[in-house]
């Protein structure tokens, strides 16, 4: 009996000390992992980071090309009629649209909802204006036709989505 108290002396402590040892080790370990995780993000916010500044970057253009005044400027031609720059309008519209879909991974799904919306009532925005002209009118009275409607809304269509994405990108800094 005494050979196992004996024993029990010194398997006690010999346990405490292993299992503070345990201890020891474990939570320097879970502190090297944290540490490698904070250092992995740091290296992911830094790829992804410019990545994503010029997804914003890439759609405030995109906002801006699609806006009515500039869409219309740069896409008119005296040349056309009016059905044939309804088609011009809305061509270069979903061009530009598929030229930035990628950049949806980038951004919210707000902005990016945002985005398409901005898009889809610019169309509609050319649809209405062009209904019930004439074929054989020129591109000028559509273009005329537009820039009254859009003054009846008081709203550009595009400005709810680029003030979206210029608080998204004051929020990343």
């Amino acid at each position: 009996m005494e050979v196992l108290l004996e024993f029990a002396k010194l398997l006690i402590p010999a346990a405490a000390v292993l299992y503070g040892m345990y201890l020891v080790v474990k939570s320097f370990v879970q502190k090297e992992l944290d540490k490698s995780r904070i250092e992995i993000k740091s290296k992911n916010t830094e790829v992804t980071l410019p990545l994503r500044l010029k997804a914003y970057e890439r759609l405030s253009l995109f906002l801006e090309r699609i806006t009515p005044n500039n869409l219309i400027i740069r896409v008119r031609d005296n040349s056309f009629t009016a059905p044939q720059f309804q088609q011009a309008l809305l061509n270069e519209i979903r061009e530009e649209f598929n030229h930035n879909l990628s950049q949806q991974i980038y951004v919210s799904d707000n902005a990016w909802n945002l985005v398409k919306n901005a898009k889809e009532e610019v169309i509609a925005l050319v649809n209405k204006s062009s209904k019930d002209l004439n074929p054989d009118q020129n591109s000028l009275v559509l273009a005329k036709r537009i820039f009254d409607t859009l003054m009846e809304r008081k709203v550009d269509p595009t400005a709810v989505a680029l003030s979206q994405i210029k608080e998204e990108v004051r929020s990343l800094f």
